[in-house]
């Protein structure tokens, strides 16, 4: 379990985080969600013990991570795949850290064999691509078994397979019992990857909550409407507080009026419907309604 109560870093006149109290619990996977500049690398070296707090505290498990006498057997994280000596190769590089704590042999192949990278144990890691990097960095987070673990950008790099692989094995750990928290700009994979959403911009929090509460708050509720009397229902549906918008043939797209409300005024008018679905916002849209009033670096719209 990760506990930050009051956390806050400055550096000079900028606030990086501010105030952020979060509890990130084990057996689900939490989500770490914010633009640009919301403080999320900061705050996961907070965590780490890679900064230290302006204001308030953050515990691991009930200690700070400075405190952990083998750290490596806690804590597990990937902040950035690069930071390993180029002239390594991917077997020494994992052999070093499992020194430091009495790790064995066996543990290092049997990671390198977990992440996919035996074939290219031997080979020195200045030659491995992004995705290669990323691997060896998941198996130097997974190296002492550890009960907590960050991710910052895990699929970064990774080929669809490989994108498919990390989202089920960081859905496993959470479902051992581990506390599993990571961060990503990634919007479809965290829909599929994450149980629940931490979401903070410009260093504050603005949701802690489910992925489905998250996405249900958000202010779009459309129904989709398909029948071949379309015309008759967009007659019906016409009202003060109803909006209706074409979406192709014989289908339109009603804001205003849930989808049981347009099911009974359709039958109650003898309409057949070959459709009658609920579109809620996707998570990018329900981010980006949540998020959009936080985001300091504006890039100019295509046209």
């Amino acid at each position: 379990m990760i506990e930050m109560t009051g956390l806050t870093k400055r550096y000079g006149d900028k606030t990086a985080v501010d105030g952020l109290t979060v509890t990130v619990r084990p057996g689900v996977v939490t989500g770490f969600l914010g633009p640009n500049g919301a403080g999320k690398s900061t705050t996961m070296r907070l965590v780490l013990g890679l900064d230290r707090p302006t204001k308030g505290t953050v515990t691991i498990n009930g200690r700070r991570y400075d405190e952990l006498a083998a750290p490596l057997h806690e804590v597990g994280a990937l902040l950035e795949a690069r930071s390993v000596h180029s002239g390594r190769t991917a077997r020494n590089h994992l052999l070093a850290l499992a020194a430091s704590h009495g790790l064995g042999v066996k543990r290092v192949d049997a990671m390198l064999d977990l992440v996919g990278l035996t074939d290219v144990a031997r080979q020195r890691v200045g030659a491995f691509s992004l995705g290669m990097g990323q691997r060896l960095g998941i198996a130097a987070a997974l190296l002492g078994d550890p009960a907590v673990l960050l991710f910052d950008e895990p699929a970064n790099g990774l080929d669809p397979e490989g994108i498919r692989w990390i989202r089920q094995l960081l859905r496993r750990l959470a479902a051992e019992g581990r506390t599993v928290f990571v961060s990503s700009h990634v919007m479809s994979e965290m829909a599929l990857m994450a149980d629940h959403l931490v979401v903070i911009g410009r260093g504050r929090l603005m949701s802690d909550s489910s992925v489905d509460e998250f996405v249900r708050r958000s202010t779009r509720h459309q129904v989709r409407v398909r029948s071949p009397k379309i015309d008759e229902m967009v007659a019906l549906l016409r009202a003060p507080d109803v909006h209706v918008i074409s979406a192709g043939a014989q289908t339109i797209e009603v804001d205003g009026m849930t989808s049981e409300a347009i099911g009974d005024l359709a039958a109650a008018h003898r309409i057949a419907l070959h459709e009658l679905s609920p579109l809620g916002a996707s998570l990018e849209e329900a981010f980006m309604e949540v998020t959009g009033g936080t985001v300091e670096y504006h890039a100019e719209e295509a046209r």
